[in-house]
């Protein structure tokens, strides 16, 4: 994620044209083929004597060529014996340490690092990453990268660390021992250095490349015995259940803190995955075993951010509201929540959309959300939808929840990265449809759905951002868009939230574009929205109604209320307002749109083409701005 030298990403030093007679341009474009060839040591280096002395013949450019070269050694000599030596995409840069400051993650320097994460399970049965059958792990590690993530989400089960019959395996061993030679022939194709390793050492493999290609890691301890998590009555829930040993647990975080200290990339670890079941009690968190757990993890490696998950399914930390966790060490708690449109389901089938998302909001506020106002980050590490888009009660979960995500703005992972696993609950092959990609082609299974992720990755606020005036954009979730303006007619639409337009949302409910005189106006029933100067008529009031207060309402003449809303073309235009009655069969997706405070600045934003060689378009995604990286 870094910019520069080495990126991994096909951006670097030396991609401007320089002319063959400017000095300046030919050291710069030598100092290029240097950096190409130090890699390979002295040998490189002779071979680009050949090169540079070849090209002086050819072009009798013999000034500006020996300037050039004497440039060039200068460099060389730089990175020899400054820079280390190597100049390698497979080394990782080192990266600055995280800590908590109130609600905020951030880094030495007090900036904002938003955590913006996907999901990457490697704690089922074979205790390996899921896809590396299919694709190289440098590809998929770049493909994580393209996609506009900075951060991985590692799963492990417990016994691979604690139990050394099984981490000892290695991975073809681990996969002959379940009856899945069938995958073998791929991973040894696709990535051989990690075949005949241990599964423990193929895991480092993974956090390692990861880490090569400037990806920050949170380790979770996902579960006990390696298999699929989670079920209230698998053994795996709580404190005492059969394969959850407090003191084995305790025993095998001190391990994996102590194996990955002073591996840069690794920012966190989150200590367990969504405690449950029937003996789940407040006492044994509280007292006993989550905050060991969380010294134990501090001690061994002081660097990571230490996670704490809540009680059933990680969905209830309300226990925390008049009563804190007690540690010794500050700076580095992070609690963490999980919600799907699933965990509501009811809600969602017997409500209309606007009492069903103004009502998953307020548990999620009162359950865990509430820790933001307290001034404590809050990890938001599992969330997700069937990328299929078929399920028409999760497609409204998801758009309730970017709109709480976009406004609360808080660190956030996915499930999941890959679209099958070797084996699930003893079925081969098993198809994820929450996916997002297709591990045989690693292309999105969901580029729409990609595209709208895109518009959280980056933080709206937060220490450390560019913008020293916060103002408000209008964003709407259906899309992942925010409203601007058509080039410089007075009509809006929708575009990219890093280049939207500042608004001002005053007391008097106009929305000025910040800076100017104009304001948003109302013109009549299926007419564009459109900007003017008149801002004191009903027309340029905007009120946020219904339940979800998702809806942006405003009035005409003869006391029409319309809503603003968005037509095939994304131009924002005023219709008659959707599903403000009880009806559960509307849809008011597209009239849904959330004002949110925003400290981005617009001209931030880096647009990368992918760098898979398979990739069949050319496809953009907007990446988050140079200070949002850790890894520089």
């Amino acid at each position: 994620m870094g910019h520069g030298v080495g990126d991994g990403m096909g951006h670097g030093v030396g991609d401007g044209e320089y002319g063959v007679g400017d000095s300046v341009g030919q050291c710069f474009w030598v100092s290029v083929v240097v950096v190409g060839w130090v890699g390979l040591g002295w040998v490189g280096f002779g071979l680009l004597v050949v090169v540079v002395a070849a090209a002086a013949w050819w072009w009798w450019q013999w000034a500006v060529w020996v300037a050039g070269f004497l440039c060039s050694l200068v460099w060389w000599l730089w990175f020899v014996w400054v820079g280390g030596g190597v100049i390698s995409q497979s080394k990782p840069v080192t990266a600055l340490t995280l800590q908590t400051n109130s609600r905020w993650i951030v880094n030495e320097a007090g900036q904002r690092v938003k955590l913006a994460c996907v999901n990457w399970v490697s704690h089922l049965d074979t205790m390996v990453a899921e896809g590396l059958n299919n694709q190289p792990l440098d590809a998929i590690s770049k493909k994580i990268v393209f996609m506009g993530f900075n951060c991985v989400r590692l799963t492990w089960p417990l016994f691979m660390v604690t139990n050394n019959s099984l981490g000892s395996l290695t991975v073809r061993e681990s996969f002959q021992k379940l009856g899945l030679s069938q995958y073998i022939s791929g991973i040894q194709a696709k990535n051989p250095s990690i075949i005949d390793v241990s599964v423990i050492k193929a895991f480092q493999s993974v956090v390692s490349n990861l880490g090569a290609n400037n990806v920050m890691v949170i380790l979770d301890n996902h579960i006990s015995q390696p298999g699929w998590c989670c079920s209230a009555y698998d053994g795996n829930g709580f404190f005492g259940d059969i394969y959850f040993n407090p003191d084995l647990w305790i025993k095998g975080l001190t391990q994996m803190a102590t194996l990955f200290k002073g591996v840069p990339n690794v920012v966190g670890m989150s200590l367990r995955n969504e405690l449950r079941g029937q003996s789940q009690n407040l006492p044994a968190w509280y007292r006993r075993y989550m905050p060991k757990g969380a010294e134990a993890v501090h001690i061994a490696n002081p660097n990571v951010l230490v996670i704490l998950s809540g009680l059933s399914y990680d969905t209830d930390l309300s226990f925390l509201r008049n009563q804190s966790v007690n540690l010794t060490f500050t700076g580095k708690l992070v609690f963490e929540v999980h919600r799907y449109g699933f965990t509501d389901a009811k809600i969602w089938e017997y409500s209309n959309a606007n009492q069903a998302c103004a009502n998953v909001v307020d548990i999620f506020m009162r359950s865990t959300g509430f820790l933001l106002e307290q001034g404590w980050p809050l990890f938001f590490s599992e969330f997700g939808m069937d990328q299929r888009g078929t399920d028409e009660q999760l497609n409204r979960y998801m758009n309730c929840f970017f709109a709480l995500a976009a406004e609360l703005d808080f660190d956030w992972n996915i499930w999941t990265l890959g679209g099958s696993y070797y084996i699930k609950q003893g079925v081969t092959e098993f198809e994820e449809t929450y996916g997002l990609l297709h591990w045989n082609t690693s292309e999105p299974r969901n580029s729409s759905f990609l595209e709208r992720l895109s518009a959280i990755q980056s933080p709206f606020q937060g220490p450390g951002l560019r913008e020293a005036n916060p103002h408000q954009v209008i964003f709407h979730p259906l899309t992942g868009l925010c409203v601007q303006r058509k080039s410089s007619l007075e009509q809006l639409s929708l575009g990219s939230c890093n280049v939207a337009e500042a608004w001002s949302y005053t007391p008097q409910k106009t929305l000025s574009l910040k800076g100017t005189n104009l304001c948003l106006k109302v013109v009549g029933l299926g007419k564009p929205a459109k900007l003017g100067n008149i801002c004191s008529d009903s027309g340029s009031h905007w009120e946020t109604i219904s339940d979800s207060k998702l809806h942006l309402s405003s009035t005409i003449g003869n006391a029409t209320t319309l809503c603003l809303d968005v037509d095939s073309s994304h131009t924002v235009v005023t219709n008659t307002c959707n599903c403000l009655s009880n009806s559960r069969i509307c849809n008011p997706e597209s009239q849904w749109f959330k004002i949110i405070t925003s400290a981005r600045s617009p001209s931030s934003i880096k647009i990368l083409e992918d760098p898979s060689p398979k990739s069949q378009k050319s496809e953009l995604i907007v990446k988050v701005p140079d200070e949002d990286f850790i890894l520089n």
